[in-house]
């Protein structure tokens, strides 16, 4: 479970993330690193943690027109990242997917964001219910080739039916039992997200917020192992 877990470095400075990785380590082999640290020099520290052997999921949700994706996405991919989010629009993902053609690198394609609910996908102008929307969208990255799917765990067992048992399906909002949701409104337990499918699960809050991080980390890999 340890290569399925991913721990969210949702922290506002460089030297508070290493230490977060020093006190994880030996327990976590996977890091999540998205906008607050990578605007705090968190990119050269991706590069430093992949150099390294350490998996980086950079949460990047790239969305522009496809040439500035593509050649995003080539420095991405020489940077030796695992995975990158970009919003699961299709023209996006099928420049995305040319680009990275040939690496190693999991594109996964942002579906709807868990701390979206159904009055938030309306507001934003979607003629879809969020679950509708996800399944839409879920098929469009399959058919663009893209690497897997960012959802709610909520929606994982419904995803995998459309993008079979190859593609990544991973899934943040995920909260230990009874721990503050936050700002997260679908929200699932470590082991029901397994069991509904999901191949990686994004932790942030619950690990990094702890007072005993690497406790906090082995208690969601024991959960996850229940499944």
């Amino acid at each position: 479970m340890r290569d399925r877990l991913i721990v969210g470095l949702d922290l506002p400075t460089l030297k508070e993330a290493e230490k977060a990785v020093r006190e994880l380590e030996g327990a976590v082999s996977f890091y999540k690193i998205g906008y607050q640290l990578a605007f705090a020099g968190g990119l050269d520290f991706a590069r430093e943690l992949a150099s390294g052997g350490t998996k980086v999921f950079l949460d990047m949700k790239l969305l522009d027109i496809d040439n500035t994706v593509a050649k995003g996405v080539e420095n991405i991919v020489k940077m030796g990242m695992t995975m990158l989010t970009l919003h699961a629009y299709p023209k996006t993902m099928r420049a995305a997917v040319e680009a990275a053609r040939g690496s190693e690198l999991c594109l996964l394609g942002v579906t709807v964001l868990t701390s979206m609910d159904e009055q938030d996908v309306i507001d934003a102008g979607y003629e879809y219910d969020p679950h509708t929307l996800v399944l839409r969208r879920s098929e469009q990255a399959l058919h663009a080739g893209m690497g897997g799917i960012v959802c709610s765990a909520e929606e994982a067992e419904a995803v995998r039916r459309i993008v079979g048992p190859d593609l990544a399906v991973v899934t943040p909002g995920i909260r230990p039992s009874g721990t503050d949701h936050g700002d997260q409104k679908r929200v699932v337990t470590p082991a029901q997200a397994i069991r509904n499918g999901s191949s990686h699960l994004v932790v942030g809050r619950p690990i990094v917020a702890a007072p005993d991080r690497r406790a906090a980390a082995e208690a969601i890999l024991a959960e996850m192992q229940s499944a």
